[in-house]
């Protein structure tokens, strides 16, 4: 009679490869990321990730995932956090926040905008769309989208130019780096105070 298989039991695996899989991204890049190290690490078998995700890829897409999904928590709690600040003041705290995430979490906002977006892309969008809805309210639907892609694309270019090392001191002297930033913001948002 031969032994029959222990059945599988790990409780959450899927939250677990999640969390795993973040810290890995986030300490050493995607680039080195393994389903089998990280299916060591928690103690399964090599082939346990695969109920859960058909390959490594997926498993970075779901990842990539979270990450738009913090952004969004990160740029509305911000939105939210300064309501004493008239709309104009809480956009920009909010594309304040955008750049914070980008900065605090490299590795993750690299991996979030490589290859095609992952679920969750559109929803952060949508949410930063909203706050642009309410910093400029009566205006059109088209007005607010063209607003929030413009902003959008500012933030982004300006955040992947500084984690990617592109923007030397000299192309900054004599401003430093945070008036560079307030400057990106008003080409981003308009000046301070104006909707």
């Amino acid at each position: 009679m031969t032994a029959m298989a222990r059945p599988y039991h790990h409780g959450d695996l899927r939250a677990a490869l999640l969390a795993a899989a973040l810290h890995a991204v986030e300490a050493g890049g995607h680039a080195t990321l393994s389903l089998r190290e990280l299916a060591q690490g928690l103690g399964v078998s090599h082939a346990a990730p695969y109920r859960h995700f058909p390959n490594r890829e997926a498993l970075l897409a779901a990842v990539a995932s979270q990450g738009f999904a913090q952004l969004a928590e990160a740029w509305l709690a911000a939105w939210r956090g300064a309501g004493a600040a008239g709309p104009a003041g809480r956009l920009r705290l909010a594309a304040r926040a955008y750049i914070g995430f980008a900065t605090e979490h490299a590795a993750l906002f690299r991996l979030m905008f490589q290859g095609p977006p992952p679920p969750g892309a559109e929803a952060a969008f949508a949410g930063m769309q909203a706050t642009v809805a309410a910093a400029l309210p009566g205006a059109a639907e088209a007005a607010v989208k063209t607003r929030t892609l413009t902003m959008w694309s500012a933030l982004h270019g300006f955040a992947w130019l500084a984690l990617e090392g592109s923007i030397r001191p000299a192309m900054l002297r004599p401003l430093p780096p945070e008036a560079m930033l307030d400057a990106v913001l008003d080409a981003a948002l308009g000046p301070p105070g104006g909707g």
